[in-house]
This record gives structure tokens, C-alpha cells and sequence, in this order.
């Protein structure tokens, strides 16, 4: 497991400041004096501990397979539905989540921008509409696909990693939002969606849906769903 680098404005300071302030503590003579210094470094500490499991990047083993269309973050999903001609999977980034974003499929980044907005929470029913967001577009197989990352009510920073033209295979990072919030994933409508509301899915493991065109068998795609279903963090 590695940390991502975003994390570094974070973990340095605060566990810089957190040393310094409790080596200060022990050459203060007055105890109360040295008890609260001492209290504010622990608290700069424990901060930057947090922040290395925040930013956390853990080594993972990429679902393959014909047709299938990989969960883009970590979380619980809120919401599937169909909308017009395509459906739309809302997960849920909570601050234990992995932090960062993957293409859910092989394919050209046809465009990112970003729309500024709100800082919503995520469970408000106008959060994807009004928040602020980067928006991935990815031209794959079966038609184009949308990456939107939701800031949120804590989560007021999204980052993106690729541009206009860079080619991706499914499960490569794209970016990640700083202090959880909402991942929505927009698909074409003929994909069959294999996640339901409440359930868990990771980035670039679980098995979000499916393309019907492909019509796998049935013996290869249940061995297909075992496999992501058993895939975990690589030590």
C-alpha cells in the first residue's frame, strides 16, 4: 500500500507540528502549560495518521473479463436508476473509503471538465445536480460512459488525473475527492446493472454491470463474478 501524494500537504505539517509540540512539552515547567501543549501535538498526530488512511492507495487486482463495466470508487451505492437513454449508479464515499476514482471501462477520455456549484451533502436528492464536480467522459465499448465526481458538504476538492485523449484501460486511476462524498456513474442504457442500493462495491473489483450485447455464457460469467467477488488487496 502506497499513499497518494495529495496527502502530503496534509500528513507533513501536521506531523511535524505534532512532534515539535511534544518535544516542546517536555521542556515546559508549568504542568498545565505542558499538558495542553502536549494534548495539541497528540491531536496534530493522530490527524496525520488519519490522513495516511485517508489518502491511502492500496494495491489492488483489477477485475477482467469480455463486457464487464467496473465499479469507478469505493462505497455504498444509494441510487439505481434508469434516466432517458441511460442508467446511473450513485454511490456513497464515506470517510473510510478509498479515496480515488477508476475508469470503469477500456476506452479514449473523450472529456473532463469541471462545473462549479454547491457543497451539498451527499444525501441531499439535488447534491448531483447542484454540487460542485468533475465530470469524466469515456468513449468504450458500447457507447459512452460518465465519471462524475460529487463534492459534498466536507468533500470540497475533486481531482483529476487524465485529460482529453488519454487512452484507459478499465481500472486505471482517473482521480480522486478529497475527504469523501458521491461517485456517480452514468452507463448506456442496454448495460445490466448487477449492483442494487445498500450493497458494497470497489474500485476497479466489483463487477458494477454488464453488457448485454456481449451475452457471456453462463458458466464463464458466473466464473467471472466469483473471481471479483473473491478479489481482494494484493499483499
Amino acid at each position: 500500500m502506497s499513499v497518494l501524494k495529495e496527502g502530503r500537504p496534509f500528513i507533513i505539517p501536521s506531523l511535524a507540528a505534532g512532534f515539535v509540540l511534544l518535544i516542546a512539552s517536555i521542556f515546559v515547567k508549568m504542568l498545565p502549560l505542558s499538558i495542553t501543549i502536549a494534548s495539541f501535538g497528540c491531536l496534530s498526530v493522530v490527524f496525520s495518521l488519519f490522513c495516511i488512511f485517508f489518502f491511502r492507495d492500496p494495491k489492488i487486482k483489477i477485475t477482467k473479463g469480455e463486457g464487464l463495466i467496473l465499479s469507478p470508487c469505493n462505497g455504498t451505492v444509494m441510487e439505481v436508476i434508469e434516466d432517458g437513454d441511460e442508467k446511473i449508479i450513485r454511490v456513497f464515499l464515506s470517510i473510510f473509503s478509498v479515496h480515488l476514482q477508476r475508469s470503469p471501462v477500456s476506452g479514449t477520455v473523450a472529456n473532463v471538465t469541471h462545473k462549479d456549484g454547491k457543497f451539498l451533502a451527499a444525501w441531499n436528492p439535488r447534491a448531483h445536480i447542484e454540487n460542485e464536480q468533475n465530470i469524466f467522459t469515456i468513449n468504450g465499448e458500447g457507447g459512452v460512459y460518465t465519471v462524475r465526481q460529487i463534492a459534498g458538504l466536507v468533500a470540497r476538492r475533486c481531482v483529476s488525473w487524465v485529460k482529453s485523449g488519454d487512452v484507459l484501460k478499465a481500472g486505471d486511476k482517473i482521480g480522486m475527492i478529497k475527504f469523501g462524498s458521491q461517485v456517480d456513474l452514468h452507463l448506456p442504457k442496454q448495460a445490466e446493472i448487477k449492483v442494487k442500493p445498500g450493497g458494497k462495491v470497489q474500485a476497479g473489483i466489483t463487477v458494477a454491470a454488464l453488457l448485454n450485447a456481449v451475452s457471456p455464457d453462463t458458466a464463464s460469467l458466473n466464473a467471472t463474478l466469483s473471481m471479483a467477488a473473491s478479489s481482494g488487496v494484493v499483499k
